[in-house]
């Protein structure tokens, strides 16, 4: 066999072994990339389908640079005294929401901006920006956020015109506690084992002013029935 057509082989062969590496790799990394998304974003993922008029590879490509920016975020954890703080400003809030429902909203709306910034996220003066950070790390439910946001933003007359009521106000408040929640619950690396234990022996009563949770079959001081809030 000649030098010449041994080196062909031996290129051919290089050749096959490139073209069939890169085709695995695809492979891996093509399936399997949206169902990661999917998995991660959860409901977050279908409504920045839905933002892109389903356009799969446009939604996905804005979810992925959302997990460049800030998918190696780490949360700061928070002192005793501060997650103490917040759960009281929080219940003032869920308790003025009976009296004063925009106000309680709007606060709502502030204190989680902060508290957000105060766990190492983008500044809430950012708010395109923090929110797209938390949509990375609590995307399950990042949109009560941005249901109490835009509800706070929103002008009294534009409500009324809009048809947004008391009723919803609440609705947007309820959605936004969970990201509190989240947010301000000593995580797994905070040495805050014995602090969770601890908020959740006593009822979470920094959250709901010392009442059983609605989920649980108590009330919370603020949460009204719907012939409350249609009469508002």
């Amino acid at each position: 066999m000649s030098t010449g057509l041994i080196i062909a082989l031996i290129v051919i062969a290089a050749v096959v072994v490139i073209i069939a590496a890169v085709m695995t790799l695809r492979a891996r990394r093509g399936p399997r990339r949206g169902p990661s998304l999917k998995r991660r974003f959860g409901p977050e993922y279908e409504r920045v389908l839905a933002r892109h008029d389903g356009d799969t590879k446009a939604a996905e490509r804005e979810l992925t640079e959302r997990l460049q920016r800030h998918g190696d975020l780490r949360e700061r954890p928070l002192e005793p005294a501060q997650r103490e703080q917040y759960e009281a400003r929080w219940t003032a809030a869920q308790e003025r929401f009976v009296d004063s429902p925009r106000e309680a909203v709007a606060e709502a709306d502030r204190l989680i901006a902060e508290l957000a910034g105060a766990r190492g996220f983008p500044d809430g003066g950012q708010y395109e920006e923090q929110l797209a950070a938390l949509s990375v790390h609590h995307a399950h439910h990042v949109d009560g956020y941005r249901r109490v946001h835009r509800a706070a933003h929103l002008r009294a007359e534009d409500a009324r015109d809009g048809g947004q009521g008391t009723e919803d106000m609440r609705e947007a408040m309820v959605a936004a506690r969970a990201l509190f929640e989240e947010l301000v619950r000593p995580g797994r690396h905070d040495g805050g084992r014995h602090e969770e234990d601890r908020h959740e022996g006593h009822g979470r009563a920094g959250l709901n002013g010392g009442r059983k949770d609605p989920g649980r079959g108590g009330h919370m001081p603020w949460a009204m029935n719907r012939r409350q809030a249609k009469e508002s």
